[in-house]
């Protein structure tokens, strides 16, 4: 009997990427078998401490059905047992796919069973690499992604935004978008309708503060702020976001001097291109004024003295006048 085609294997193994993307893609495969036979029972196992008579046990014929579906997670934790199992299982069920249980496996990537990954795929398993998302364009391409699949489109300004705010945490930038497109027909969504959202959202305030000061709103950032912190946001939380946005502003500022190349300030050109526009009107002076009221900021925030809250708002006011003090 011919060997099933790789896309066709009954052992699939999805392999590392993004935590989040690596379950969905598990779960997906999951309840595709699980269609597929409906009558087959579905098996959750962990191979941290999984042996290989309970997996071979998990994927032969019952009482209630001739083959089973079986969930194998934490595929790295494998004991040569269970590994030795697994790939004497994989080269039986190629021969014949329909006669043999389903086997969908999940691996956190990285070098810890690295040698199984690679004897499954030689006994035919079929590897699905999942994208790890940790550069930022990779990050808005997941969001374009994510409002393409509803048939929809996101302004660029407005994705940057939501990949500012939630982009550490995929699951959570996946539910905004889902959300977004539930609640606005409009097409594009556009950056005011992302702001207007994420408003009550803690993880979006100090980026939110830190747009309003640096396009010198100063009124609107300090509003933001106090608003924030009222409502239980930690003032650190928004000197992170206005050190980032200044950072990358500083970053901006010395390409333009020639004191680094755009390799080397190790960010996307969408990041560079929001800076660059967001440095205008700016001086040198005035941009480390900033940095160093932001440093003073962040000491007294950490406990250093005097009124976190005031030092904040001053540098907030010091930003929005683009570092410019009265003389």
């Amino acid at each position: 009997m011919a060997q099933a085609r790789s896309e066709d294997s009954p052992v699939r193994v999805v392999v590392g990427g993004d935590g989040f993307l690596n379950g969905q893609i598990f779960a997906r495969l999951r309840d595709r078998a699980c269609q597929a036979r409906p009558q087959a029972e579905c098996m959750e196992l962990d191979a941290a401490d999984c042996d290989a008579y309970t997996f071979e046990e998990a994927v032969s014929p019952t009482l209630l059905s001739e083959t089973s579906i079986v969930c194998l997670d934490n595929l790295q934790q494998s004991g040569d047992g269970l590994g030795q199992a697994l790939v004497d299982f994989c080269k039986r069920a190629v021969k014949d796919p329909a006669a043999f249980s389903i086997v969908v496996a999940r691996h956190e990537g990285g070098n810890k069973g690295r040698r199984l990954l690679d004897a499954l795929v030689r006994a035919g398993a079929a590897e699905e690499k999942v994208p790890d998302l940790k550069k930022y364009d990779a990050k808005i391409k997941f969001v374009n992604q994510e409002f393409a699949s509803r048939r929809r489109r996101i302004e660029p300004a407005a994705a940057q935004q939501l990949v500012n705010v939630l982009g550490e945490r995929t699951g959570e930038l996946a539910a905004m978008c889902s959300q977004l497109c539930f609640d606005f027909d409009t097409d594009p969504v556009t950056l005011d309708l992302v702001d207007e959202y994420l408003t009550d959202n803690p993880a979006a305030t100090g980026f939110l503060v830190a747009d309003r000061a640096v396009e010198g709103n100063t009124a609107q950032a300090i509003v933001a702020m106090r608003s924030a912190v009222e409502q239980g946001t930690d003032p650190i939380a928004i000197i992170g976001a206005l050190a980032l946005k200044l950072r990358m502003m500083g970053k901006v500022s010395a390409i333009e001097s020639g004191a680094i190349s755009q390799a080397e300030a190790g960010a996307s050109p969408w990041q560079l291109r929001s800076a660059k526009r967001q440095l205008r009107g700016w001086t040198s002076r005035g941009l480390g004024r900033c940095i160093e009221a932001l440093a003073d900021a962040d000491e007294r925030c950490k406990g250093a003295g005097g009124d976190p809250e005031y030092a904040l708002e001053r540098t907030i006011g010091l930003i929005g006048a683009k570092g410019e003090t009265r003389q």
